[in-house]
């Protein structure tokens, strides 16, 4: 029997209305609900309902069953009226209000959907009485007390303060509780409105302990496990269910430890992968902090800590195969064969630092390549030219955004190897600012005593560069700092001589564009002579990068006339060379700027290679004064001063008269005033200049001259003998005078080029003048 139902007054009249189940909802009296209706029979009586239609809503005892069993369904429910329906696609919302609890009598119908008679039940109240106040008070505390633990606004307390209907207070606060459905139907079912006041402060009471257990627990827990204690708990549970789904993931992290432990690192640089790693797992993959790790972790993966590559223990064929690919150069070829001999003999030796100094076009790069292929080496190149941040060489640290290692630690991962050739190109042209000084940077990494533990700041564990063969390459010396240059050996890659140039045009140059303009030997023919004329007419360089470009550009025009048909075979000659590179482009000007009085032919070393300078003077009326012009520096300037102290002071011995001084100006000019110019070396020649000035008498023209000179007239050794030898020799010279102790210097020329010109020593001046002048007086 339904509680209370004895007490129950019945309704004068049954009334008939639709029934509709619901699953989980439990309808009060006062309250409003609404339903989302998905059932086939419930859409239909929905259909069927207009605004302000009553129905009665009831619950399902098991909603597994459905709603087609009768005695599945609840007997007491509540009376609602319908407010309104939305339909929205497929989707049917029906918002009703509950009036008065009924209980069903009959079912009159089962289709389209359920009817019934039902019978109104009436409430049974409680006595108007001390104990039924406190009881009342005493529900709103503990609905207080539930909307504080559940941190809800205060303002939801005012919805049943004012409430004094017992009856309706329990409705509310049923209708809002978090309560099983049954505990809801059974208040529902309840008309004594005492016996329910009860029931519902004890359900209130078991909410409020298990709220506070739950946030006892919760407490609990956050106190001791902090944040990477609770992700590395939910970790371990996600790989617990892809276990037992049988996903067969592999967890990144034990695949990244399992790396490090078959990489072969060193102890120290396992340890630091190990530990990084440690902190790896603790991130979540969504931080940027996950991204820096996991980048480092690669690098430190991807260097080659244990990676070498044999090297070539056959010394003749590591020679041979020098020699196919390079002519001359035989200082450089020579040193690298002596280090294949020595690493032969001894297996531990570290690589040399090399430095191969010399003019463009020469070949630096290039036999620097054919080293790391004669010794079966990997290569890497770096080049070096415009670097001004230190950390181009040292590394980025980590806390900058993008940072990454530096260009020799990336060179090692891109060659492969711990011990490749690693190409350092145009290390003079290293610069330095705000961000640092590179060239102080590559002191550890090219000291063989040193670089067996060079850190870089993004990987900061050491890196073992000892067995790497450093080649660096440059133009000029002047520009390396001494401390970075006595760390290297230098090899002076010197100008090459005409009759190199032409073997190296025969045998590499030409059959190397022959080949990439797709030109066979039966096509064009371009023989001794006309590689002579582009040698001698339209080059003047110390390499051979000119000299390439003009042979291609010919072979060019033999290639369009060919795949025009205009001609099946071309012969190179001098009209065909003057046709596509027009005129000759260089001429012997030292007969002709010499036939005055007052112009002498010098020496200049320059980055590019050996090149004579003219020295021009001029005297005029004037203050005593000497003008001079050119662009020259403070060192050549000063060197015209000394020459002109000495001609003033020997002018006697000289046979210049000194009236020349006192009342005429002495101007000085070097050609090519836009290149800056500067350096004693032209000494020598300024004096020889002003003598023939001064005494109206031309200087030779076969002759050039270098050397630095004091006051008291001595010659004093300079630089560059071997280029500037070579670059009179280009300039069709034969003769050279060199100061006496610069003699030893000729042992590294050519020795085609010791028996075609002639040179002459001097230790003073005098030696000079008493040679230079040709007998011919001008007036």
């Amino acid at each position: 029997m339904i509680p209370g139902l004895s007490k129950q007054k019945k309704a004068e009249k049954q009334e008939t209305y639709p029934v509709l189940p619901v699953k989980d909802n439990i309808l009060f009296p006062g309250m409003t609900l609404t339903l989302n209706i998905g059932e086939k029979r419930s859409k239909k009586l929905i259909a069927d309902l207009k605004p302000g239609d009553k129905i009665i809503i009831t619950a399902l005892k098991d909603i597994r069953l459905g709603v087609a069993d009768p005695e599945n369904i609840y007997k007491t429910g509540m009376i609602a009226r319908k407010i309104r329906t939305v339909r929205e696609r497929d989707l049917t919302l029906l918002a009703i209000h509950g009036e008065k609890r009924v209980k069903i009598d009959e079912y009159t119908e089962k289709e389209p959907y359920f009817k019934a008679t039902v019978t109104e039940l009436v409430e049974t109240r409680p006595p108007e009485d001390t104990a039924t106040e406190d009881r009342i008070f005493q529900l709103k505390e503990l609905g207080k007390q539930i909307i504080t633990e559940l941190g809800l606004p205060e303002e939801a307390a005012h919805s049943f303060e004012t409430i004094t209907d017992p009856g309706l207070l329990t409705d509310i606060v049923a209708s809002n509780m978090r309560i099983e459905k049954e505990d809801k139907q059974k208040l529902l079912e309840t008309l004594d409105i005492s016996e329910r006041l009860e029931k519902i402060e004890t359900l209130m009471i078991k909410e409020i302990h298990r709220i506070g257990l739950t946030k006892d627990i919760s407490n609990k827990v956050s106190q001791e496990m902090d944040k990477s204690q609770r992700e590395y708990y939910l970790r371990q549970q996600l790989k617990a269910i892809k276990e037992e789904l049988n996903e067969g993931e592999v967890d990144e992290m034990d695949e990244l430890e399992e790396s490090i432990k078959t990489a072969d690192m060193p102890t120290e640089v396992e340890e630091a992968a190990l530990k990084e790693l440690g902190r790896l797992s603790k991130m979540p993959p969504s931080t940027a902090e996950y991204t820096v790790s996991r980048t480092y972790l690669s690098w430190l993966l991807d260097l080659p800590w244990s990676k070498s590559t044999e090297d070539n223990q056959d010394i003749g064929g590591a020679k041979k195969t020098l020699d196919l690919g390079h002519f001359g150069l035989e200082k450089a070829k020579k040193r690298i064969v002596e280090y294949l001999a020595v690493k032969k003999l001894k297996k531990d030796m570290g690589g040399p630092i090399l430095c191969f100094v010399g003019p463009p076009g020469v070949g630096k790069t290039s036999i620097a390549k054919a080293v790391a292929e004669a010794l079966g080496r990997k290569t890497a190149r770096v080049s070096l030219g415009g670097v001004r941040d230190e950390a181009e060489i040292r590394g980025h640290r980590r806390t900058y955004v993008g940072a990454l290692p530096g260009r020799i630690i990336q060179a090692i991962k891109k060659a492969g190897s711990n011990n490749p050739v690693i190409v350092l190109d145009e290390i003079d042209k290293l610069g330095y600012d705000y961000r640092g000084d590179p060239s102080s940077a590559l002191l550890e990494v090219l000291d063989p005593e040193q670089n067996n533990s060079f850190s870089d700041h993004y990987i900061e564990v050491p890196f073992d560069l000892s067995k790497v063969l450093f080649i660096t390459t440059a133009n000029s010396l002047h520009n390396v700092p001494a401390a970075l240059k006595d760390r290297m050996e230098i090899i002076d890659f010197p100008g090459y001589t005409e009759e190199e140039k032409l073997t190296i045009a025969k045998r590499h140059l030409l059959p190397r564009q022959m080949e990439r303009h797709g030109l066979s030997k039966g096509q064009v023919t371009l023989d001794d002579e006309a590689l002579s004329i582009l040698l001698e007419e339209y080059t003047r360089e110390a390499g051979v990068r000119s000299l390439e470009r003009e042979i291609a550009t010919v072979l060019r025009n033999a290639a369009c006339k060919i795949a025009e048909d205009k001609a099946h075979h071309v012969k190179v000659d001098r009209g065909v060379i003057e046709e596509v590179l027009g005129p000759r482009k260089y001429y012997s000007e030292v007969k002709e700027r010499t036939m005055n009085p007052g112009v002498s032919t010098g020496l200049a070393w320059t980055p590019a290679g050996g090149e004579i300078l003219f020295i021009e003077s001029n005297v005029m009326p004037g203050k005593k004064g000497l003008i001079l012009t050119g662009q020259l520096g403070d060192v050549m300037k000063e060197s015209a001063q000394a020459a002109l102290s000495y001609v003033k002071s020997h002018a006697k011995e000289l046979g210049i008269d000194e009236s020349a001084f006192t009342k005429k100006d002495i101007h000085i000019h070097v050609p090519a005033g836009a290149i800056p110019k500067d350096g004693p070396s032209a000494g020598v020649a300024i004096t020889t200049a002003l003598v023939s000035l001064l005494k109206n008498q031309p200087v030779r023209s076969d002759i050039a001259m270098t050397g630095e000179i004091t006051l008291k007239g001595r010659v004093l050794p300079v630089g560059g003998i071997k280029e500037k030898a070579l670059g009179a020799r280009r300039a069709g010279i034969d003769t050279v005078y060199l100061p006496k102790r610069n003699e030893k210097d000729l042992i590294e020329l050519p020795e085609d080029i010791k028996k075609k010109m002639h040179f002459k020593f001097a230790e003073n001046i005098g030696d000079v003048l008493n040679d230079v002048f040709t007998s011919d007086q001008k007036n």
